[in-house]
């Protein structure tokens, strides 16, 4: 089995993995260390949870030397301002023996503030694609120093619409750089942006999204409806021996905050809640909360699948089915790190069953049934979406089409039939073919015309 020290990682370096209690390198970190440290533009393709972070960390830092220049030498850009919090964290406890600067920036902040961080000076900026963006074009942020790009999470900054963005960032950096993508899945926007902007880069493939992870058991309960689904949650979170830190994902801010309120009576001292809608503050704490323990419940959308360093998560479940069947990898993915037991659970309706059948053909796995619980209320209510369309019944008093009358024609009056002629004095000049008077000279300019 290969450790840290067959790296020959700097003593600095060595030390801070050492000191967080990191041994032996993951598949991706061992095979990326070499090819990134050669300068060598490079594509990961790994699923979360296998230490995508510090396999382009490491080598990235081991060629990192002090500096006493401002402007920065190292760009990564994350989708989402949890990630670059996240980001910066990390690469701070990883240059803790060392002299270097990094600075994170994200949206939802006050930009002036950020911009007298970048006057400052950094050696790694940590930024998400339109933070980044207004401060490159505010004059504040040169990037003409970068030597190194990382872009993490690329598939879901694309999903994000974030891809203009990226194209103007390019556009800005300098031709001669050495490129890192990073991302979970290979779709065909991801494949543009490699062809258009990376110059024969070496892929890495690890652990391909679809292969599910041994170490989570995976369940699934059928559900009739959104509201039995509500009652099968509550039931299951009773449980606090089992299940002890619970990462609950929905489809759609809506949906969560509709979860989060029929559960809060019962469960809102110790649950809490984050997406999109919530403020930088509010979701900052939630995460600490829920990372802390004081929260063993938070309910979240798809932003929180990715990137997002959350411990000792004992069990997720999706109250939705994914649409899209690699987002289920991204989901479980949060439980089971570190090569600890996971736990796996998917609600599934009559409708969604397809969806589950396209999860269980890419993982090629059969996730096992488990019979719905006699103590579970079922709902008779259902969702509007849920709710059968009533068409409207045919009104026997309405006319057919084919027997409507066509619109009703007759001649104009003679009163109507009367045509513009521009006035008496027009209608006589026209009649003598000469002016009336030698100074009527807008006439004579309209003889002249004609």
């Amino acid at each position: 089995m290969s450790t840290f020290t067959d790296l020959k990682l700097t003593k600095q370096l060595f030390n801070a993995v050492s000191e967080l209690g990191f041994i032996s390198p993951t598949p991706i970190q061992k095979e990326a260390f070499s090819i990134i440290r050669s300068g060598k533009n490079v594509v990961g393709i790994s699923q979360t949870g296998t230490g995508k972070t510090l396999a382009y960390m490491l080598p990235i830092l081991s060629n990192l030397k002090f500096s006493k220049q401002n402007t920065p030498r190292v760009l990564i850009i994350v989708p989402t301002r949890e990630l670059v919090l996240q980001l910066v964290k990390q690469i701070e406890t990883y240059t803790k023996f060392m002299t270097i600067r990094t600075l994170g920036v994200y949206g939802g902040t006050n930009i002036n503030t950020q911009k007298k961080y970048v006057g400052k000076g950094m050696d790694i900026i940590v930024a998400t694609p339109g933070r980044l963006f207004d401060l490159t074009l505010s004059g504040v942020l040169r990037l003409k120093t970068i030597n190194k790009v990382v872009i993490d999470e690329v598939d879901v900054m694309l999903d994000l619409g974030f891809r203009y963005q990226l194209k103007n960032i390019f556009e800005l950096l300098p031709k001669k750089k050495q490129n890192i993508m990073f991302s979970a899945t290979m779709t065909e926007e991801v494949d543009n942006l490699i062809n258009e902007y990376f110059i024969a880069p070496i892929k890495i493939s690890i652990a391909v999204s679809g292969t599910p992870l041994e170490n989570i058991k995976q369940v699934c309960y059928k559900v009739p409806n959104f509201n039995t689904k509500i009652n099968l949650l509550s039931y299951l979170l009773m449980d606090k021996d089992e299940y002890q830190k619970v990462l609950v994902f929905m489809r759609g801010k809506k949906n969560a905050d509709t979860v989060f309120n029929s559960l809060e009576e019962k469960y809102g001292h110790e649950m809490g809640i984050i997406h999109s809608n919530k403020s930088q503050n509010f979701r900052t704490r939630s995460i600490k909360q829920f990372n802390e323990g004081s929260n063993r419940i938070l309910i979240t959308t798809d932003i929180m699948a990715r990137g997002l360093d959350l411990e000792n998560i004992t069990h997720v479940i999706n109250f939705n089915t994914p649409i899209f069947p690699e987002n289920y990898m991204h989901r479980i993915g949060r439980t089971g790190r570190a090569e600890k037991e996971g736990n796996s659970i998917l609600f599934f309706t009559n409708k969604e069953n397809k969806l589950k059948e396209a999860i269980e053909k890419l993982m090629s796995y059969k996730i096992p049934e488990k019979e719905f619980p006699k103590e579970v209320k079922t709902s008779q209510v259902l969702t509007a979406e849920e709710n059968p369309k009533v068409k409207g019944k045919i009104n026997p008093l309405k006319i057919p089409d084919k027997d409507l009358k066509g619109a009703a024609f007759h001649e104009k009056k003679d009163k109507n039939k009367k045509t513009n002629q521009g006035g008496s004095y027009l209608r006589k000049m026209k009649k003598h073919k000469r002016p009336k008077t030698k100074g009527d000279k807008h006439f004579n300019r309209r003889n002249k015309r004609k």
